[in-house]
């Protein structure tokens, strides 16, 4: 019995940070600090066991060297392997990270999936009580999942993790968040979803879509909607170093809190801060963030409810 399991594949990230300025065709940009972490969902994944939170990882994984150098990674961390699936050929999953302190920008390769994932033959030896998505699923699978899950009486949030407003103007996109109990996107995934430019008005467009709806801003920090009323909670205030995988940590923090049955404010409060503090690091991971870590950050943050005009 787990507490969380997460559904969602590895990346091996190459990060380049510390860059005086960002590459042009025949020109060499120097970065001054570098990290090569796994990411993808190993970042919610490691972030959460490192909370204390008992993890099930349903990942698929190749043959290949970039698949059994992120299992090292893995076995390093001292994750739970029983959901994983091993495959006879590649399964290369890579990421460039270009990073500067307000954003980056990514450059990928990825093998084809397989297509029945990991967390469908692996369903059977799943018992939950919620199942953390790191991105935009949609489809049979995801239909068959949300029936399982269901009967087990588990809890679904997912995150955006959307590539373009093509992903996000799906048919079955709308059914999908219907089924979720908390949805995760960041503030450009928000927008693309809903059309909406401000946080306050895609907010009110994906609550008819979702029970739980929450932006994720950076620097602005997040948004809720919850009683017919706003809420916002700061970030924290640092210098970071690397923000990748920064949103797949709040989805963390966010989640140990939800699990503990906090209200809505102190999940953003615990999503702010873990989330903030992976920043410290390379990757998602790079800098270790528990619970002890994250308690002395909680009471800094301010939250605010406001009640929303009709």
């Amino acid at each position: 019995m787990y507490d969380v399991v997460v559904a969602g594949n590895y990346c091996l990230d190459f990060i380049f940070a510390r860059l005086e300025a960002f590459p042009s065709l025949g020109v060499e940009v120097i970065s001054r600090s570098f990290g090569l972490v796994p990411g993808a969902a190993y970042n919610p994944v490691v972030a959460m066991h490192r909370l204390g939170l008992g993890v099930g990882w349903a990942a698929d994984f190749g043959n290949d060297d970039f698949s059994r150098q992120a299992l090292e990674f893995v076995r390093r961390e001292g994750l739970d392997e029983t959901l994983f699936v091993h495959h006879k050929r590649p399964l290369r999953r890579i990421t460039a990270a270009l990073t500067f302190p307000e954003d980056r920008a990514f450059v990928a390769y990825y093998d084809p999936e397989p297509k029945i994932p990991a967390a469908i033959r692996r369903m059977a030896k799943i018992r939950t009580r919620l199942v953390y998505i790191p991105g935009m699923y949609t489809g049979p699978a995801f239909d068959t999942g949300v029936r399982f899950l269901r009967a087990q009486a588990a809890q679904i949030i997912m995150d955006g993790n959307l590539f373009s407003a093509d992903d996000a103007n799906q048919a079955d996109v709308r059914r999908v968040l219907e089924a979720l109990d908390a949805f995760l996107p960041n503030k450009l995934e928000a927008q693309m979803i809903t059309g909406e430019s401000e946080i306050e008005a895609a907010l009110r467009s994906l609550q008819a879509l979702t029970r739980t709806p929450v932006v994720k801003a950076g620097r602005q920090g997040a948004y809720a909607i919850q009683d017919g009323e706003l809420i916002h909670c700061e970030a924290l205030t640092l210098e970071p170093l690397d923000t990748t995988g920064a949103g797949d940590c709040f989805s963390a923090g966010f989640i140990k809190a939800w699990l503990d049955g906090l209200p809505l404010e102190d999940c953003l409060r615990w999503g702010n801060v873990v989330g903030g503090l992976s920043t410290l690091g390379h990757g998602g991971t790079g800098q270790v963030v528990r619970c002890q870590d994250v308690l002395p950050h909680l009471g800094r943050l301010g939250c605010t409810r406001s009640k929303l005009l009709p």
